[in-house]
């Protein structure tokens, strides 16, 4: 339960609220406290200089008489003496904390206006205040006024009660609000991460999608994608394996049924000749297709070692184009090159030469007896255009998307003849792209196939 992120969020928030609610709530509460107090204080002491101003323009028994009998009415106490401190009228009997008041004021330092000479209500019975009595300039007397600091407490008291409310009232709005909170905040995650169970457990079909902005938003749209990945990773690798096994299969079958064939004693030698033929050719057919698959398990592992270095175009394109020369002869078919002798680039011969034979010999077996396959090479700012056109039967418009695709065949019922693996653009396009070049096709059916490589320059033309 204590292991809940919501849990976790809750009491995090709860108490950074708590903290905070706690220090505002004390604040408030001093401050209107002191409040109370100070105007209290200044009631007082105003009621007080009231005394004072009439005993000034009438310091008679009379008027003192009537001043002690107004206040005896009253929750104050008022205590009138002479300038020597002698006591005149008090309004009610004196508690021994007034006379400790009255005991400690110095009657010969003489202050020109009021002042509060008692203000500890917390541990004092009585607040008092002292009012001189000032006739003509001269000292007369001085009014003191009492009241007892029970009424600051009733009035403080009534405020903590008025706070503890407040507090109680806001503390549960807090818990809830932060329950509220605390589970929206949550609840995707734990969306999340019940979808990422399922991923694990193999279900790839996962929809997170929502309307959120925020990184929670993203987040999950991220999972949704990462699930869509993982489910067409899923498939491509399942007919990748169901096509590879068919890859295998296939020369197996051959090399297995033809070597059966050899152990039979009434196998003629020219029947022996051509099924060795056949086996080798077989053979030479897996050899190719393993050493492509291995080639592609390092490109997946960034392992494919490219070491660039200066390189002659024409000369790369003319030793390529040497050695397809007899393949392309025996089928009477005409390649020719043109390529400016000056134009070099910063590559990896022996991987770009991999790339133009994996292009030719798509091109001879996809053209026609008698027709041209012209490779040209021309400059484009900092990149070199290398083109392959054939005069072949050209690649359906449909199918020009998936040409660069792992054992994807435009055949699908292909011949001994034309048959390929379905590797080799796709290990001409990683190697092409390692260069940080690029490879495309166009095509039109029964009018031929080009196929464009660019590549940087490299160097000083980078």
């Amino acid at each position: 339960m204590f292991n809940k992120l919501s849990l976790k969020i809750g009491m995090l928030f709860f108490i950074f609220i708590l903290i905070i609610q706690a220090f505002l709530f004390a604040t408030l509460y001093v401050t209107l406290v002191n409040e109370r107090v100070d105007r209290v204080l200044d009631s007082l002491l105003a009621r007080g200089e009231t005394h004072s101003e009439v005993l000034a323009d009438s310091f008679e028994e009379v008027t003192l008489k009537h001043v002690g009998m107004m206040e005896a009415a009253t929750n104050f106490i008022v205590v009138i003496t002479d300038a020597s401190g002698e006591i005149l009228v008090n309004s009610d009997a004196l508690e021994p904390e007034m006379l400790a008041v009255l005991q400690h004021t110095d009657f010969k330092k003489v202050s020109t206006k009021g002042e509060i000479v008692e203000e500890d209500w917390k541990t004092k019975r009585y607040i008092a205040t002292d009012s001189p009595i000032t006739i003509d300039g001269q000292h007369a007397g001085h009014v003191f006024m009492f009241s007892p600091t029970d009424n600051i407490e009733r009035v403080v008291g009534h405020l903590k009660n008025q706070f503890l409310l407040v507090a109680l009232i806001a503390l549960v709005l807090t818990i809830i609000t932060i329950l509220l909170l605390s589970r929206f905040i949550t609840l995707p995650l734990i969306r999340m991460k019940e979808a990422t169970e399922q991923l694990s457990q193999g279900n790839n079909q996962v929809d997170l999608s929502n309307e959120r902005n925020d990184e929670l938003g993203e987040l999950a749209n991220a999972i949704t994608k990462l699930s869509t990945d993982l489910d067409r990773l899923k498939k491509a690798r399942n007919e990748f394996l169901s096509s590879i096994s068919h890859e295998l299969r296939t020369p197996l079958t051959y090399i297995k049924g033809y070597a059966d064939i050899l152990e039979r004693g009434d196998t003629t030698e020219r029947e022996r000749e051509e099924y060795l033929s056949i086996i080798r050719e077989e053979t030479a057919h897996l050899t190719s297709l393993i050493g492509n698959l291995f080639d592609l398990a390092k490109l997946d592992r960034n392992q494919f070692a490219i070491e660039q270095k200066k390189v002659s175009i024409a000369e790369l394109l003319n030793s390529v184009a040497l050695l397809v020369k007899p393949a392309f002869e025996e089928k009477q078919i005409t390649l020719s090159v043109q390529c400016s002798e000056d134009l070099q680039a910063y590559v990896d011969s022996e991987r770009i030469q991999q790339v133009l034979l994996n292009i030719l010999d798509n091109a001879r077996k996809h053209s026609f007896s008698g027709s041209d396959v012209r490779i040209t090479c021309t400059e484009e700012e900092n990149k070199i255009a290398i083109r392959i056109r054939d005069e072949g039967q050209g690649i359906p418009e449909d199918e020009l998307p998936f040409v660069f695709d792992r054992l994807y065949r435009v055949e699908k019922s292909r011949s001994r003849e034309r048959g390929g693996s379905g590797l080799g653009l796709a290990i001409a396009k990683e190697i092409v792209e390692s260069h940080g070049g690029q490879i495309n096709i166009d095509s039109q059916v029964g009018e031929g196939t080009t196929v464009t490589v660019r590549l940087k320059r490299g160097g000083d033309h980078s």
